[in-house]
């Protein structure tokens, strides 16, 4: 099964930031990445006017655009997913899942914080918290990085669940 690990934080506390940071230490590690950004706000990726964007206009419930390089798929849902369920539905040939978000699921997260944005988490260990990134002190029992330490995250990412 692949693992998921959640990237959790309050807004503009730099979570995007870590993950593109993280992704290609994790590559050089040697690990195919894949991720999920939640929204709880919905989104757009489709421009207007474009064919994809008429196709839904016209009442599609899927649109897939494929290309030899890319495959996308816009799909109206009546709920938002599981993690559990999009892994099993889209996620293959990969060694790890990280998310952006998914602050309530039941999957293990590193908290990104910034001392200038918020002084104190969201999570807990209650909360499946197993790190957290930070240019502050915490006293949680669990491990905390460098916001910059991308590398050592990586690392701790790899030992705790790819080997």
């Amino acid at each position: 099964m692949i693992p998921i690990v959640c990237i959790v934080g309050k807004s503009k506390s730099g979570k995007t930031t870590l993950i593109e940071k993280l992704i290609p230490e994790l590559k050089k590690l040697g690990y195919r990445v894949a991720t999920v950004k939640h929204d709880t706000h919905g989104f757009e990726v489709d421009k207007e006017g474009k064919d994809s964007w008429r196709h839904k206009q016209a009442g599609a419930k899927l649109v897939m655009l494929s290309s030899p390089k890319k495959i996308a798929l816009i799909e109206d849902v009546e709920r938002d997913s599981k993690l559990e369920e999009l892994r099993e539905w889209f996620v293959k040939d990969v060694d790890i899942i990280i998310t952006e978000g998914y602050k309530g699921s039941s999957h293990p997260k590193i908290e990104v914080s910034r001392k200038e944005r918020h002084a104190e988490l969201l999570c807990t260990r209650d909360d499946n918290l197993i790190a957290v990134a930070t240019d502050q002190k915490f006293e949680l029992g669990v491990p905390c990085f460098d916001l910059n330490d991308a590398k050592g995250l990586a690392s701790f990412i790899e030992e705790k669940f790819l080997k």
